[in-house]
């Protein structure tokens, strides 16, 4: 496929009956279902507030990310549901669907936050078990007597 023709490509929004953008977002084992919809820039995670769910002020900067590359800080309401994995893969997860969420609401912004990598899933997971082994690479303490 030429360049041009790359370039002739139109995404259309994809917007729901209730004026809303969804996208599911992953990060380790944690899975977010994320709706954004023109709004002050409330954001609610699991029905609690942002401040209440993520208490550490660093998973609040993963979460808002993509919307200040987007510079649309406070222009949508966030809506998201998350289970699964830990707090920092959560906050990952919110951050990779929220990306993708602004994408369908807003295609024009795919060339903002691509190059950031807000629309590449972290592929990067905890190592399984090996058998034989105490941990995925540790071994058993070595006796010589």
């Amino acid at each position: 496929m030429d360049p041009a023709a790359a370039a002739e490509v139109v995404r259309e929004p994809k917007i729901d009956e209730h004026g809303r953008a969804y996208a599911t977002g992953r990060r380790k084992n944690a899975v977010a279902r994320v709706w954004i919809k023109p709004g002050p820039g409330k954001v609610t995670v699991n029905g609690k507030d942002v401040e209440a769910y993520f208490a550490r002020p660093v998973l609040r900067m993963i979460l808002e990310q993509p919307l200040v590359a987007a510079g649309r800080k406070d222009q949508y309401d966030v809506i998201c549901t998350v289970t699964g994995g830990g707090l920092s893969g959560q906050a990952g997860a919110v951050r990779h669907g929220l990306s993708r969420a602004l994408t369908n609401f807003e295609p024009e912004l795919r060339g903002v936050l691509k190059p950031d990598g807000f629309l590449t899933r972290d592929a990067r997971v905890v190592e399984r078990k090996k058998y034989g082994r105490r941990k995925a690479r540790r071994s058993f303490q070595f006796s010589k007597r």
